[in-house]
C-alpha cells in the first residue's frame, strides 16, 4: 500500500523510458525490478524488440534493486533478440545491479557495460 492508502502499482516501483539512438533502442529504467515490477521491464523490452533494432540497450544505471525475476527478464531479452538484435545491459561498476550480476556469474553472458556510451559503441 502507498502512504495515501492506495494499492501499489508496478509502475510506482519501476519506470522504463525508451530512447532511440541511430539503429539502437535504449531503455532507461528507474526504480526497483522485483516480482511486482518486472512485467514493466519485460513489456518495454518486448515492445522494443518488435521493431528488430540492431542493438537494444537496457540501461539499469538508476535501478536500486534487481531481483532474480529481473535477471530472468534480461536473459529472455537476449534469447528473444537472437541473431537480429544484440542486447547490452548497462550497470555502473560499483552499483547494486553490477554486483548482483557478478555474483550470479551473468556479467559476461548479459554483455554488461558500465556506461550507456560503451554499450552503444559495442
Amino acid at each position: 500500500m502507498t502512504a495515501d492508502g492506495n494499492r501499489l502499482r508496478p509502475q510506482d516501483l519501476l519506470r522504463v523510458t525508451p530512447h532511440h539512438s541511430g539503429g539502437a533502442v535504449v531503455l532507461a529504467a528507474t526504480g526497483e525490478v522485483d516480482l511486482l515490477s518486472a512485467p514493466v521491464l519485460s513489456e518495454a523490452i518486448t515492445k522494443a524488440l518488435e521493431g528488430a533494432p540492431a542493438l537494444l540497450v537496457v540501461d539499469l544505471t538508476e535501478v536500486s534493486f534487481l531481483a532474480s525475476i529481473g535477471i530472468t527478464v534480461l536473459l529472455e531479452a537476449r534469447r528473444t533478440g537472437g541473431d537480429r538484435t544484440r542486447v547490452r545491459v548497462v550497470a555502473p561498476e560499483h552499483g547494486v545491479v553490477s554486483r548482483t550480476l557478478q555474483l550470479t556469474g551473468l556479467h559476461e553472458a548479459l554483455a554488461v557495460t558500465t556506461t550507456r556510451d560503451d554499450a552503444l559503441a559495442g
